[in-house]
C-alpha cells in the first residue's frame, strides 16, 4: 500500500527534500494557500514521494494531487512521460490536476477554485447508514439485538 513509509529509498528521500528547498515561484505561491490547512482545512504535502515519483502537491486524505508544469512539459516526450505517470498514480487510487505555472500567476484564485471543486468531488459522501430495525412487540431497546 502507498500509505506509511512514502520513501522507497534514501536517494529518493534526498530529492524530495532538495525539491522542497529549491521551489519554483509558481510553487511557492500555490504553497502560500495549500499550506497549514488554510484550504477549508485540507492538510496538502508538497514534493511527496509517492511510489518512483515525487509529486508537487498531495492531499492524502482526498487522495488529490496537483502538479504545477512549466513549459517544458510541452514538449512531447514530457507529454508522453507525465501521461504515463499520471496514469500510474490514478491506477493507485489519486485524482490528478495540473495547471500550468504562468496560469498561476495570473489565476490563482481560479486555480484554488479548482482544487477546491476537486477536493470536493474526490470524496462524495457515504450513503446514511439503513435504520435500525424497531424493538419487538414488548421488549425494550436495551434488549433489542442490532
Amino acid at each position: 500500500m502507498i500509505f506509511g513509509k512514502m520513501h522507497k529509498n534514501p536517494e529518493q528521500r534526498e530529492f524530495a527534500r532538495q525539491l522542497r528547498k529549491n521551489m519554483t515561484d509558481a510553487e511557492r505561491w500555490l504553497w502560500g494557500v495549500l499550506r497549514c490547512e488554510q484550504l477549508h482545512g485540507f492538510k496538502f504535502r508538497r514534493q511527496a514521494a509517492i511510489g518512483d515519483f515525487v509529486v508537487d502537491f498531495v492531499c492524502f486524505a482526498r487522495k488529490l494531487i496537483v502538479e504545477l508544469d512549466g513549459g517544458q512539459h510541452a514538449e512531447e516526450e514530457a507529454k508522453i512521460y507525465d501521461a504515463n505517470r499520471t496514469a500510474w498514480l490514478n491506477s493507485q487510487g489519486f485524482r490528478v490536476v495540473r495547471f500550468w505555472n504562468q496560469d498561476e500567476f495570473e489565476n490563482l484564485d481560479g486555480i484554488t477554485d479548482v482544487i477546491w471543486k476537486s477536493l470536493e468531488e474526490t470524496n462524495q459522501p457515504l450513503a446514511p447508514p439503513p435504520p435500525r430495525p424497531s424493538p419487538p412487540r414488548g421488549r425494550s431497546k436495551s434488549h433489542a439485538t442490532v
